[in-house]
């Protein structure tokens, strides 16, 4: 039985492709049909058909097209680029019988020879001597534009082969020229046949270093050495994935508002803020939906507002440590008390409330847990990562499986900006908000200095980076 069906090659523009597919259709048993599925042309440029069916038979129904390949002799394929039709992606990536040859190239490498394929018009050279001599212009916010696009496209590729269990043959430009390599992709193809050289039809077009085909190349450099190839600067976060939580939302029954919460207030400040709304009309907010439950709900108040609230990570992380820590009773997290007593040597109080339990002893154990949240969300306890303490990025991240909230709130500026949301759809005489009132047995600011901060924004590093937390102050 044939390995595969069929097979794609994933790639963009200017990285070898036509010389790859050139080479492919040398072997006896294969067929490569260009760009398949370019939107703006089927297969080449002046082409109208593969394999009997035209180009406005694929605009209504690829599928048909990709049938086509599976029923030929040969081992057929095709050209696939990020910009093609996406209806096929889906298809081809989940198809374990569709073979994936990943060509890639040195992204500043096919980003000049775009630039110059533009200048000159000439996209492929068969004779050295029609050859037009062109330079391309580097445009930094072109070349981030084009680099993002063909990052995100093989990240796409690579996590989808991931997921479903799939392996890709992995080509880089500069093996084209190999013809041992290109031997072994026909092999793994499931092809007998060999090749003894490799087609010498296509010429390259730009062999001239990179600093004789770039017109302005010292400042192609210099915006070059501003970006971050590796991503030196990124907050790693290894926190598990968080689903939607649904059954968390909030939804008021007067008015047409939805509240998404992030877990961490011991009292929810905005649950009893709608509470009090609801209980106007004699009702009460609904929780505890399901998808399509509250999909009902908003199909029935079209308009509606969905909100969720940020808490600065400090003040979040002092509430949780606590309510759910120190806590000996209702709320508390026991099993979690004693993980953290045994294991990261927390010196929790058998009873907060003693006096020996001061101001100084309850600063250094916060700071202890601090240290042990860091660990936690990185991955190196086993200590769940509870949703209370969770990063609220990733909370949000989850939030997006379902619906992401049209407002982020602060809680510094909440009553101001519930008033405003509740104006939005047309409220008026809204409750007042209940202040919150401070952590016990010690408030965070009797407990905070410099360590303390310094050790919030070693845990939550990247909360205070992607919602811009400054340093704590006390409201």
């Amino acid at each position: 039985m044939a390995k595969f069906d069929y097979f794609v090659v994933l790639a963009e523009m200017r990285t070898g492709s036509n010389f790859l597919e050139t080479n492919l259709n040398a072997f006896d048993g294969l067929s490569c049909h260009g760009e398949a599925f370019n939107p703006f042309f089927i297969g080449y440029p002046n082409s109208d058909k593969i394999l009997g069916i035209t180009q406005d038979t694929r605009d209504a129904d690829p599928k048909t097209l990709l049938r086509a390949f599976k029923q030929t002799a040969d081992l057929s394929g095709f050209r696939y680029f990020h910009d093609h039709d996406i209806r096929i992606f889906e298809k081809v990536m989940d198809d374990p019988k569709c073979a994936k040859i990943v060509l890639t190239r040195n992204p500043v490498d096919s980003y000049v020879s775009w630039k110059i394929a533009q200048a000159t018009g000439q996209w492929k050279l068969t004779d050295a001597k029609v050859r037009k001599d062109g330079k391309a212009t580097f445009v930094a916010d072109e070349f981030v534009r084009y680099l993002t696009a063909l990052q995100e496209f093989q990240v796409t590729v690579l996590n989808r082969m991931q997921s479903s269990g799939q392996t890709a043959f992995y080509i880089a430009y500069e093996d084209l020229q190999n013809l041992d390599v290109m031997n072994g992709l026909a092999k793994w193809l499931g092809v007998t046949s060999h090749l003894d050289a490799l087609d010498k039809s296509l010429k390259v077009q730009n062999p001239a270093a990179l600093s004789e085909k770039v017109s302005n190349f010292r400042q192609m450099t210099e915006a070059l050495s501003g970006l971050d190839p590796f991503n030196l600067t990124r907050t790693p976060n290894f926190e598990p994935r968080r689903g939607a939580a649904v059954p968390t939302y909030v939804a008021s029954q007067s008015q047409p508002l939805l509240y998404l919460p992030i877990r961490g207030w011991p009292n929810d400040p905005v649950q009893g803020w709608l509470q009090a709304l609801d209980k106007v009309e004699g009702v009460k907010p609904e929780s505890k939906l399901s998808q399509n439950g509250l999909r009902d709900w908003m199909r029935a108040n079209p308009g509606h507002r969905s909100f969720s609230v940020l808490r600065h990570p400090l003040a979040r992380a002092h509430a949780v440590f606590c309510h759910r820590v120190l806590n000996t009773g209702q709320g508390g997290y026991g099993g979690i008390q004693t993980t953290l007593v045994k294991r990261y040597s927390l010196s929790l109080p058998d009873d907060p409330a003693d006096p020996s339990y001061d101001k100084a002893v309850h600063r250094d154990t916060f700071a202890a847990f601090l240290r042990f949240l860091k660990a936690n969300l990185n991955g190196q306890t086993a200590v769940r990562v509870d949703r209370d303490w969770a990063s609220q990025s990733k909370v949000i991240e989850g939030f997006a499986e379902f619906a992401l909230p049209h407002r982020l709130m602060r809680a510094e500026t909440l009553e101001h900006e519930l008033a405003d949301l509740g104006a939005s759809v047309g409220l008026t005489g809204a409750p007042a908000l209940d202040r919150q009132t401070d952590d016990t047995p010690h408030a965070l600011v009797d407990v905070y200095d410099t360590e303390i901060e310094d050790l919030a924004r070693a845990a939550y590093a990247r909360d205070y980076l992607m919602f811009g937390f400054k340093d704590w102050e006390p409201s």
